[in-house]
C-alpha cells in the first residue's frame, strides 16, 4: 500500500509540474471561426480576381484600354449629369437673353419654346427624372402641391408609356441640348426673310479672299488723303463732265433726225 501511495504521489506532482494547454488568443478564435473563414475566403478571391485582372490587361492592352475609356466615359457621364436646378438655371438665362432683345427681332421658334417653359415652370407641372446617365425634363398635368383629386390620385398620375410625348428636353454631359439647339440664331428672326427668294435667305461664310479684301479696304479707310489723290479725282470729274457736255449736242442732233 506504501508503495501504490507514492506511485500516486509520483504521478500527481508530475501532473501538477506538466504545462497546462496555452489557451488561443481572441484573434486566433476570430480567424478561426465560421465568420474569420469567410471573410479570408472573399479577401483571397478579390485577389485572385485583380490578378488575372492586371494579367490580362498586361497581355491584351488594346482590349483592356477599350474598357478603361468606356468605365471613364460612364464615370463622367454620371457625375455630369444635370439636375433640375440646372435646367431652372439655364432656362431663367435663355429668357433673359430673349429679353434683350427687341421683339422684332427675336426668333420665333427661341421664343416660343422658351416662353412655354417659363410657362409650365410658373405653374408648378415641369418635372425632372434620373436616369443614371441622362436626366430628362417631362410636363405633367397638374402641380404636386395642388389639392385636386387628379393631382393627388397615384392611380391617375402619368403612365410611363406617354414620357416619350410628354419629354421636353434631355440632359446629357452637363448640357440642355433640346434648349440649346432652340436657341440656336435667337437673335434672327425669320419672318423678315420669307419673302425673300431661296437663294437669298440661304447665307454663307465669307471665303478667305473677301475677308482680306474686307480687312484692307477697312485699313485703308483710315489712311489720310494726300493731295495728289484729291487733284487726281477732280481732274477725272473734270474729264467725265466735259465728255458729258460734248456727247449732249451730237445726241441732241441725232434726236432731231430721227424724228424728221
Amino acid at each position: 500500500m506504501a508503495s501504490l501511495r507514492v506511485v500516486r504521489r509520483m504521478f500527481c506532482a508530475a501532473a501538477e509540474t506538466a504545462p497546462a494547454p496555452a489557451s488561443p488568443s481572441r484573434w486566433e478564435r476570430l480567424k478561426n471561426s465560421k465568420a474569420g473563414v469567410w471573410c479570408r475566403s472573399l479577401v483571397s478571391d478579390y485577389k485572385e480576381a485583380c490578378r488575372e485582372m492586371v494579367v490580362s490587361a498586361w497581355e491584351r492592352p488594346v482590349k483592356a484600354s477599350v474598357y478603361m475609356t468606356l468605365l471613364g466615359g460612364t464615370w463622367a457621364c454620371f457625375h455630369t449629369k444635370p439636375d433640375q436646378s440646372s435646367f431652372e438655371a439655364t432656362l431663367l438665362e435663355r429668357s433673359s437673353q430673349l429679353g434683350l432683345l427687341s421683339p422684332w427681332i427675336r426668333s420665333a421658334t427661341s421664343d416660343g419654346h422658351v416662353l412655354s417653359l417659363v410657362k409650365l415652370r410658373n405653374e408648378g407641372r415641369l418635372r425632372h427624372v434620373s436616369l443614371g446617365l441622362l436626366s430628362l425634363v417631362y410636363r405633367a398635368d397638374y402641380d404636386p402641391d395642388s389639392t385636386l383629386y387628379e393631382a393627388q390620385c397615384s392611380n391617375l398620375s402619368v403612365p410611363w408609356r406617354e414620357l416619350p410625348q410628354r419629354m421636353l428636353d434631355v440632359g446629357f454631359v452637363g448640357r440642355w441640348w433640346v434648349l440649346d439647339s432652340k436657341m440656336k440664331d435667337y437673335d434672327v428672326n425669320e419672318e423678315e426673310f420669307k419673302h425673300l427668294p431661296a437663294h437669298m435667305q440661304v447665307t454663307s461664310p465669307p471665303s478667305v479672299q473677301e475677308v482680306e479684301r474686307s480687312e484692307r479696304l477697312h485699313k485703308e479707310s483710315w489712311l489720310a488723303v494726300t493731295v495728289e489723290d484729291e487733284e487726281k479725282d477732280t481732274n477725272v470729274v473734270d474729264r467725265k463732265q466735259e465728255s458729258v457736255s460734248e456727247e449732249s449736242p451730237i445726241k441732241a442732233l441725232k434726236q432731231e433726225q430721227t424724228q424728221a
